[in-house]
């Protein structure tokens, strides 16, 4: 049965391909959903800036809906949200999560509260597959965010494709990125009407994170 979805969207390659799958299935996108830091600046989950976030949900035809709160508060932020967007009309919550059997968890039970249903299109899926399928569908996604402790920096500003995939496994490195050795940023795809006019500037450091900038570029 088709359903009216939110997609909680971090702008990077999962939550792309979770939301492309979602409307393969024949689900209607009602909007994006993304947590941000506290004031209001960065995305928690891929530090973006809200520039970057809505130019991606102008070309996805939807408006972006975002929620704000320090770690302390985010559970109860998150369920404000979901039960505005029960309350809408909206039926299902689609997610991005591989394997992350925590994450699953806490997904159901704060949609639960609400009475909100889940689905996550791409849950226990070979990694491998889901990383082909990427680039057979032709999303463009950049690495834009290491853990330094797991990840070079020189892997900043890289585009998914075979051979970065190839790349990060011959190191040992999972190029799922599930366990958050690395996040990226989607500039094109097949759910955007056009490509996002980005460029990259500095390297900004925080502890054992080192992330790429990223902005529109000028006059957009």
């Amino acid at each position: 049965m088709q359903k009216p979805f939110i997609t909680s969207w971090s702008g990077g390659k999962d939550s792309a391909l979770a939301f492309f799958r979602a409307v393969q299935q024949g689900h209607v996108p009602i909007a994006l959903f993304t947590m941000f830091e506290e004031d209001g600046e960065r995305s928690k989950s891929h530090g973006l800036k809200k520039q970057i976030l809505s130019a991606q949900a102008e070309r996805m035809g939807l408006p972006l809906v975002i929620g704000q709160a320090d770690w302390a508060g985010y559970e109860e932020e998150f369920i404000r949200h979901l039960q505005n967007f029960k309350e809408q009309g909206i039926e299902m919550g689609v997610y991005g999560d591989i394997d992350l059997q925590d994450h699953l968890d806490w997904v159901e039970k704060v949609s639960g509260k609400v009475g909100l249903d889940v689905l996550h299109p791409l849950w226990q899926e070979a990694r491998r597959s889901l990383l082909e399928e990427l680039v057979e569908e032709e999303f463009k996604a950049v690495v834009t965010v290491v853990d330094t402790a797991r990840v070079g920096e020189e892997f900043l500003g890289r585009v998914f494709t075979r051979e970065l995939i190839e790349e990060l496994e011959s190191l040992g490195i999972d190029a799922c990125g599930e366990e958050g050795e690395f996040h990226t940023t989607l500039v094109d795809g097949p759910i955007f009407v056009e490509p996002l006019p980005v460029e990259f500037g500095e390297i900004i450091r925080n502890g054992q994170y080192s992330m790429l900038e990223v902005k529109l570029q000028t006059g957009e």
